[in-house]
């Protein structure tokens, strides 16, 4: 098998599948970012002296061409070849000759692989902040469509308060705000150059890590050699955090969804080609893809742990426990993707039941504010609390029928204005196109 530290000594064969592992396979997500980060430094070997100009002009077309055969999905990683790292330089040195072996000078394995991770995360991130972004603003409009539609509002699974959908809607919307202010520091970790770490402690070589930094298009360098290998691990947790942050509140969202739909409730609905039925119940309507949804969701929330429990009590410098991040991490990205899709596909087609609150055994909802009532006539709180209570134990009570919450974020008054707001300035400090002009500067 080709590798790019093999010297004399063959590795026995049970050895070399048990620690190569499924990074074969694995590895093809990371093709083009591998690219990237060569092309990157390459242009930066030839600054600082160590590739002449003739060697830069074939290796970055050698690569470009590469990076259009992994676009096109021609790209492959032979059988007898270890990783990606090894099959690209492989490539670019059958084309080109010997200037193809010159790439991996100023650089270790484990740099290379830890560039390829953050370009590799952070387009994961963009495609996951793109999606939470779609879902939001239609959750945002659904807020504003159904905002006088009230439904009842629960606590410890009883009948509380009058809530509406405009609310239920809305809350997911600005839960998903917060949920980026994670990602958004999951972001700014991961846009971090460690390009130059070499394999965890620096190079003789004079690298000019600066310039690697602005190619890639990276706000930043991670600046300790040392420190640029101990965040991976660090990196995949913290990312795994806010992605599990996403995961909750779809998974949370989809839990409403299955109450809501069952039939002692029965506040939506769905089209029947949007639900499921069963093999001996020819009424059943179920609510598979919100179940499905909801246990994806919670599997999400359990890769933190996952990956805390892999990386716990290793030492400084690298480990290939490492490796491992790759098979817990990789398939979440497209878990993740494919709930948030899946979550606003069905909610476009989301039937709201009216007038779902002049159900007689929805008439307590409205106690709370009868107190209020009271209380604005002048009487004290605690003798309108008695007041209250005394008729509905006498079954004297009766309901108002109506709200008047007026006040910020509540039935009347759902600041989906300033929630929207707030989370276009959020999306604003991803700054996606600097690092799509510069990886686009790099490719040309």
């Amino acid at each position: 098998m080709s590798k790019l530290w093999q010297k004399e000594t063959q590795t026995e064969r049970s050895v070399e599948k048990f620690t190569v592992g499924n990074d074969r396979d694995l590895d093809h997500q990371l093709a083009a970012f591998d690219v990237l980060g060569s092309l990157a430094h390459t242009r930066m070997l030839q600054e600082i002296g160590l590739l002449d100009s003739r060697d830069l002009e074939q290796i970055q077309a050698g690569l470009k061409q590469i990076f259009i055969e992994i676009q096109e999905g021609k790209f492959r990683i032979e059988d007898d070849v270890e990783d990606v790292h090894s099959q690209i330089e492989l490539m670019l040195t059958r084309r080109i000759g010997d200037g193809g072996k010159k790439i991996h000078s100023g650089r270790s394995r484990n740099d290379q692989v830890l560039v390829d991770l953050k370009l590799f995360f952070r387009s994961e991130i963009q495609k996951l902040v793109r999606n939470t972004d779609i879902l939001f603003t239609q959750l945002i409009v659904q807020s504003e469509e159904h905002k006088n539609k009230l439904l009842p509002g629960y606590t410890h699974l009883q009948i509380a308060m009058p809530s509406s959908f405009g609310l239920w809607f809305g809350a997911y919307a600005e839960s998903l705000a917060d949920d980026l202010e994670l990602m958004l520091a999951a972001w700014n970790i991961c846009n971090k150059n460690p390009l130059g770490s070499a394999a965890g402690y620096g190079s003789s070589f004079p690298l000019n890590r600066a310039m690697t930094t602005d190619l890639l298009g990276f706000d930043s360098l991670n600046y300790n050699v040392v420190y640029a290998q101990m965040g991976r691990g660090k990196t995949e947790r913290i990312l795994a955090q806010a992605m599990s942050s996403i995961a909750a509140t779809l998974a949370k969202l989809a839990m409403d969804v299955c109450l809501y739909i069952n039939q002692n409730f029965a506040f939506i609905s769905f089209p029947d080609e949007l639900t499921t039925g069963s093999s001996i119940m020819p009424h059943k309507k179920n609510p598979d893809v919100f179940e499905l949804i909801r246990a994806r969701c919670n599997k999400i929330q359990a890769l933190p742990n996952e990956i805390a429990l892999i990386i716990s009590n290793l030492p400084s410098g690298y480990h290939r426990d490492l490796q491992l991040l790759k098979e817990n991490l990789f398939p979440t990205f497209r878990s993740l993707n494919e709930c948030l899709e899946m979550t606003g596909f069905m909610l476009q087609s989301i039937r709201i039941k009216e007038d779902i609150l002049k159900d007689e055994k929805y008439a307590y909802l409205f106690s709370v504010d009868a107190v209020n009532e009271e209380v604005l006539k002048g009487l004290p709180f605690r003798e309108a609390y008695q007041k209250i209570g005394l008729a509905i134990e006498k079954g004297e009570f009766k309901a108002l029928g109506s709200v008047k919450h007026i006040h910020e974020g509540s039935i009347g008054n759902l600041c989906n204005e300033q929630i929207t707001s707030a989370f276009k300035q959020l999306l604003k400090k991803y700054n996606f196109e600097k690092v799509d002009q510069a990886l686009e500067a790099l490719i040309r």
